[in-house]
This record gives C-alpha cells, structure tokens and sequence, in this order.
C-alpha cells in the first residue's frame, strides 16, 4: 500500500512540474500583454504609423504563445511527453532557419535605413518583431508540415 501511495504522489509531482512550465507561457504573455498595454495606455506614445503595425504585431505574437501554451497545456493533460526527439527536431530546425532569415531581415533593413529617414528605436523594434514574426512562421511551417528524415 505504502508504494502504490508513493507511486501516485511521484505521477502527481510529475504532472504538477510539467502543468508548472506550460503556466510560465501565460505567464510571460501576460507580462508582454500588460506592459503592452501600459506603453500604449502612456501619454505620446503612438505618434507613428509604424508603431500601430508593431502593436498589431505584439497582439499576434502573444496569440501564438497562447496557442503553444495551449497547445502544451492540452498535451500534457492527455500524458504526452512535455518533448519528445520529433519535437526537439522541430524547435532546432526552426531556430536555425529563423535565424538564418534574419540575418537577412537585418541586412534588408539596414538598407532600407539608409533610403529612407527612420527613427533608430523604430527600426530596432521593427527588426526584433520581425525576427519574432520570422520564428513564429517558421516553427509553423516545420510544426505543421513536419521535416525530413535527415
């Protein structure tokens, strides 16, 4: 008895660890939310048509982590594995590539900087949203329709 009580205190620790890293998801995408939130809610702080896209572009990137936050969520409570080697497969292949695409995102706005008159904090944000964006399409893409054997 005193092992089968062990037993089902060691399962219930382990779905409590794993519930505990889904929860730091929602976590983190209500910090960006609020602080979201209290960037547009100060006093001058839309002033360009630029930073619309990049709330817009906050919004959709907080969508996606409570999509994966939902997604691991509801694995989790069927007993899945929080990663598997398919997965770990997909989060590496779509680091690499996201990081690849933007070293040319960079290189694309640099040049455009130099054509054009844009604020240095604007092209900063700008070019960390699109390597956000750029890493959200990507594990898309190798998510959705998988990898190669390689």
């Amino acid at each position: 008895m005193l092992s089968i009580s062990n037993f089902v205190l060691d399962i219930y620790n382990i779905n409590l660890n794993f519930m505990k890293r889904s929860i730091v998801i929602f976590i983190i995408a209500a910090l960006v939310l609020i602080t979201t939130g209290l960037w547009i809610l100060s006093p001058g702080a839309i002033g360009d048509p630029m930073e619309y896209l990049h709330f817009g572009v906050i919004m959709l990137i907080i969508l996606f982590a409570l999509f994966i936050g939902y997604k691991r969520l509801r694995s989790e409570k069927r007993g899945e594995p929080a990663e598997d080697e398919l997965s770990k497969k997909v989060l590496q292949k779509t680091a690499a590539w996201s990081y690849y695409i933007s070293l040319y995102i960079w290189v694309a706005m640099i040049y455009i900087k130099d054509r054009i008159v844009m604020d240095t904090e604007i092209m900063l944000g700008t070019g960390i949203l699109a390597m956000a964006v750029t890493f959200a399409v990507c594990w898309m893409i190798f998510n959705f329709w998988g990898i190669r054997n390689e």
